[in-house]
Parts: C-alpha cells; sequence; structure tokens
C-alpha cells in the first residue's frame, strides 16, 4: 500500500514538474516574442532616424549613430552575439557622447533648456534620440548578457523585468512623443 502511495506521489510530482515547465516555456517565449518586436520597432524607429540625417550639417556624428543602433536592434538573435556586443558598445559610448555635446550646446546656447520636450528645436530631438540609443542599448546588453549566459542544454531566454518591460516602455515613448506633438499639438520644426 506504501509503495503504490509513493508512486503515485511520485507520478503527481512528475506531472506537476512537466506543467510548470511548459507554462514557463510558454513565458518565456513570449516574453523572448515581445522583446523581439519591440527591438524590430526600435530598428524601424532608428533606421528611419538614420535617413533623414542625411541633409543635417552633423549627419556625420547622427548617421552612424542610428545606423549602428538599427543594427543592434534589427539582428536580435541573428547574428552573433560577439559581435552585436562590440557594435553595441561602440552605439552605446557614441550615444553617451553626442548626449552631452547636445545638452553642452544647449546649454551653452540657452537653446531649449534641459528637460524641454519641444521637438521643433534641433537640440531637443537630437537629445531624445541620442536617449533612446543609450537606452535601447543598455537593454540589449541586458538581454547579451541573458543570451551568454545560457548553457547549451537550456537555450531559453529568461529576461529580468527590467529589459522586458523596458523595450515596452522604449518603444511607446519613441512613438508616442512625435504622435503627440506632430499630430496633436501640431507643432513644426525649426530651421536649423
Amino acid at each position: 500500500m506504501s509503495i503504490s502511495r509513493d508512486i503515485g506521489h511520485a507520478k503527481q510530482l512528475y506531472f506537476c514538474g512537466k506543467r510548470i515547465a511548459k507554462e514557463k516555456r510558454m513565458a518565456t517565449s513570449t516574453t523572448t516574442s515581445l522583446f523581439s518586436l519591440c527591438s524590430l520597432l526600435m530598428a524601424i524607429l532608428f533606421a528611419y532616424s538614420a535617413s533623414v540625417q542625411l541633409n543635417d550639417p552633423d549627419w556625420y556624428f547622427w548617421f552612424p549613430l542610428y545606423s549602428c543602433a538599427c543594427i543592434v536592434n534589427l539582428t536580435n538573435g541573428v547574428v552573433s552575439t560577439k559581435l552585436r556586443r562590440k557594435i553595441g558598445i561602440i552605439t552605446l559610448c557614441s550615444g553617451i557622447l553626442l548626449y552631452l555635446k547636445v545638452v553642452l550646446e544647449d546649454v551653452a546656447y540657452g537653446i531649449a533648456g534641459f528637460w524641454s520636450l519641444d521637438l521643433s528645436e534641433r537640440v531637443v530631438r537630437e537629445k531624445i534620440g541620442s536617449i533612446l540609443v543609450v537606452m535601447s542599448m543598455i537593454l540589449q546588453m541586458e538581454a547579451f548578457k541573458v543570451q551568454t549566459n545560457n548553457t547549451l542544454k537550456t537555450r531559453v531566454k529568461e529576461f529580468s523585468n527590467m529589459v522586458k518591460y523596458g523595450m515596452l516602455i522604449l518603444v511607446g515613448f519613441s512613438y508616442m512623443l512625435p504622435l503627440i506633438f506632430f499630430v496633436v499639438l501640431k507643432g513644426e520644426m525649426n530651421k536649423f
């Protein structure tokens, strides 16, 4: 009697464990899909941003920044993690340097103010663009950590809440701010 009861408990634990593992795999695949979708949306935004830089006087700063950010977000899971990580680190450092350049330019000439979200000013657009690149690269770096720390057996990408929801918030902010400014408020960009 005792042996059959123990076998029954073992079967219950086995099937319970399988169910939990299946639910975890489903949640992880949903998370990975959400992260991939957000990465694709950020890649589209950075590709558009790179394309409109060609008529700027300082395009040689911004075109490579947005292009590299597009590549890192677009090649999520396709290209070698080592190569993406190197490009990501260079892009992160470039984004920080360009952010500092724009902030110093804004402070020196008193154009818009540090907290301004007035997209009619070039320095504000460049400041927000560099912040978006930096935040995207930070989230991609966190995703790289997860991808490189997984063993060959598991291959499961478990992202932290910062990565999962950070990318979603970043996409929401980056698409909603221009929509609100240009469509709802009907703002116009100032000339250089």
